[in-house]
């Protein structure tokens, strides 16, 4: 389930909604990103959050369908706000359900760190020398290359109790 939204969200609504009436989910994880009022050493009064629509919905269903084909999953969620936001404020929930804890637990992982790098959004943070363009980190690019190293494992049934 994916939605790109300028509204406010509800994360406990939200994960009773991707598991409702799903009593195999054995294990959920869910990850929620938040506005930091520090960037660095400079202090963030607001961000910007823009997308294309379209191609921000098909980038975030593309990452959804790679960990659904990496792990056994019930169900994921992708939930992206875009526009003005205020340090505090939620600007991104990924959730993963499964029978078992850590096919939840890598699918979460996994789908936070590929839509840090590969969904299209750009990031305008208020300063106060004006507003400045997020840059890719460094460390959200080695976040995403862990993905690609031989000898990450797909859970299966057998793996866990849980």
């Amino acid at each position: 389930m994916i939605r790109v939204q300028a509204e406010d969200f509800d994360i406990g609504v939200e994960l009773k909604k991707l598991t409702a009436g799903d009593a195999s989910i054995g294990g959920l994880c869910s990850f929620v990103g938040l506005v930091r009022d520090m960037a660095g050493s400079d202090e963030i009064s607001a961000m910007t959050l823009e997308h294309y629509p379209g191609m921000t919905e098909k980038a975030l269903t593309d990452i959804e369908a790679q960990a659904q084909e990496r792990w056994p999953l019930n169900g994921t969620l992708i939930v992206h706000r875009y526009g003005r936001l205020q340090p505090g404020d939620q600007i991104v929930l990924v959730a993963a359900a499964s029978a078992h804890r850590e096919a939840a637990f890598e699918a979460c992982h996994f789908l936070i760190d590929w839509l840090k790098t590969k969904a299209p959004f750009w990031k305008l943070e208020d300063t106060p020398d004006g507003g400045q363009w997020v840059d890719a980190r460094d460390t959200d690019a080695a976040a995403t290359d862990r993905w690609l190293q031989p000898g990450i494992s797909v859970p299966t049934d057998a793996d866990s109790a849980e």
